[in-house]
């Protein structure tokens, strides 16, 4: 259960703790180095604390890395975690497709294992994705599916989670009421249980919803108090965003003063740090307001509206190339591991057959030398055709790499090659069988001959 909350906090909502001093290349080793440790993977795993929300592509670089680790230990339950990681990843950058693909790839592995609480991290994520799309129906349908599964398992910090998210839907969807109910509940459980990670961003909602409602003193108190918890965790991100939104209530009701001061104050806060794209919204209500009464001021955060948009685009782009070069070297590691288990799978059967035909062929010897008892040829030449595909299976095992390269993978080719082996094989098969079964005869009179000397010498005896 701790895991399992442990990935819920860093794969679906922001979180506090950044990874960014990550070194990646020295994860990356000790993820090979773990050696199908799951303890050691679990625990890389969860290290990574919220890298999605910092780098994307690296994230799903290190979870790539794990998940082809999982899936050779066949552990179902964490192949689902990584895949739903992966999805968030994807959402993380706008890949709505590839986010979805995973999703319910994870979606389908959990439901396999038939644990519901292994479920919640592929349909929290693609919750998740139906809100960016603006479904809120279908959103509200999933975030309230992983709500059965939380009350039924009594984890209230999960509960939070769900709904913290599900207040956020119903003030997207302007039905004020529930938003304020379940953002409620969410402020409720997270102050009861001191799970405080993300108490910024529900005062932050609790703050628009209350405006909304017209409540400015009490709207104003909880941005307020946002602020506040957003400076309590050193998270400039969320402070800038808490900044925009009481920016733009002021805007709402009409107090420009203090619209401008706040939105500057949230472009000033992310100013050089790793979320300087959050100035978009900011800049824009800057822009609006001082279109209509200072042009120079419009001009200058015009400006800075369109760098951070232009950042916000080669960040895009830049991202999207990353992932195509990684997932190519993804392609290619996928391929080098299964060229690898195929070559040892090739000598493990090599062996097996040169296992199976030294036990035929000793039965054969033993049959065709053994001065005890009388062997039908029929036997002789059973084994001797189980012997001839043995031979046959080992040198299409022993040449098989050697053909596909010399016929470029051609099955026609291939075809004809090993039917010209089977042409050889054959006859030499015949020669030693009629040989084989020449010294069988001779040995099985030897026998006879021996055995009737015995019966006439016994019987003289007798008569004398």
């Amino acid at each position: 259960m701790k895991h399992i909350i442990t990935l819920i906090f860093f794969l679906f909502t922001a979180g506090i703790v950044f990874s960014q001093n990550l070194n990646a290349d020295s994860i990356l080793k000790k993820i090979d180095a773990a050696n199908g440790d799951t303890s050691v993977l679990n625990k890389i795993f969860n290290s990574t604390g919220n890298l999605s929300e910092v780098d994307p592509i690296l994230d799903m670089k290190i979870t790539q890395k794990l998940l082809m680790q999982y899936e050779k230990l066949s552990d179902k339950k964490n192949i689902a975690f990584a895949l739903a990681n992966i999805a968030y990843d994807y959402r993380a950058f706008g890949n709505t497709t590839k986010a979805m693909e995973y999703a319910f790839k994870s979606l389908e592995v959990a439901e396999e294992i038939g644990i519901d609480t292994i479920i919640t991290p592929a349909k929290f994520t693609l919750g998740h994705i139906y809100k960016d799309q603006g479904d809120y129906q279908k959103t509200i349908e999933l975030y309230k599916s992983v709500e059965k599964i939380w009350i039924t398992h009594n984890n209230n910090i999960g509960l939070s989670l769900v709904y913290m998210n599900m207040g956020q839907v119903y003030l997207f969807s302007n039905k004020i009421d529930s938003a304020l109910m379940y953002e409620q509940q969410a402020y409720e459980l997270s102050t009861r249980f001191n799970f405080k990670d993300y108490l910024c961003s529900i005062l932050r909602v609790l703050g628009s919803i209350h405006g909304k409602m017209n409540n400015q003193s009490l709207a104003i108190s909880y941005f307020d108090l946002s602020i506040q918890e957003a400076k309590r965790i050193n998270s400039p991100r969320f402070e800038s965003e808490s900044y925009t939104a009481l920016a733009e209530y002021y805007n709402d009701i009409k107090q420009k003063d203090s619209s401008l001061y706040y939105a500057k104050k949230a472009i000033d806060v992310i100013k050089n740090t790793a979320f300087s794209t959050k100035s978009i919204k900011p800049a824009k209500l800057l822009l609006e307001i001082y279109l209509k009464s200072n042009s120079d001021s419009a001009l200058k955060y015009s400006e800075i509206y369109r760098i951070a948009n232009d950042s916000l685009f080669s960040a895009k782009i830049i991202q999207q190339t990353q992932l195509m070069s990684y997932e190519n070297e993804l392609r290619l590691q996928q391929m080098a591991s299964e060229k690898k288990q195929q070559e040892e799978q090739r000598k493990q059967n090599l062996q097996f057959a040169l296992i199976a035909l030294g036990i035929v062929s000793f039965i054969i010897i033993y049959l065709l030398l053994s001065r005890s008892f009388i062997t039908n040829t029929r036997l002789v030449e059973f084994f001797g055709i189980i012997a001839l595909l043995i031979v046959f299976e080992f040198l299409n095992l022993l040449l098989h790499p050697f053909l596909e390269r010399i016929t470029n993978h051609s099955p026609v080719l291939m075809l004809i090659l090993l039917v010209g082996v089977a042409a050889l094989l054959v006859p030499l098969h015949h020669r030693v069988e009629k040989w084989a079964t020449k010294i069988l005869v001779e040995k099985n009179k030897k026998i006879r001959l021996a055995a009737a000397k015995k019966t006439i010498e016994k019987l003289e005896g007798n008569n004398n």
